[in-house]
């Protein structure tokens, strides 16, 4: 359990350094250079920016929720 666990966190930890890395930026950041400074005309651009920011969220709460329940799985294991 401890394995599955351990894995996940480490899946989730890649996936919230994707979408981190994905979000538009206020000014020169490491979004900029995927071509996040990109101003875009199309009016879908802040619906897939809400849509990024509740899957970070989601995944962050399931990346904290990880964490915790991996570190009670140690303390009483041993």
């Amino acid at each position: 359990m401890v394995i599955g666990f351990s894995i996940a966190l480490i899946i989730l930890s890649l996936l919230l350094m994707l979408l981190v890395l994905m979000h538009k930026g206020k000014g020169g950041g490491l979004s900029d250079m995927f071509g996040g400074g990109m101003q875009s005309s199309v009016g879908g651009s802040s619906v897939a920016e809400r849509n990024l920011d509740r899957i970070t969220i989601v995944l962050g709460l399931l990346w904290f929720a990880c964490i915790i329940v991996l570190g009670l799985l140690l303390k009483f294991k041993g």
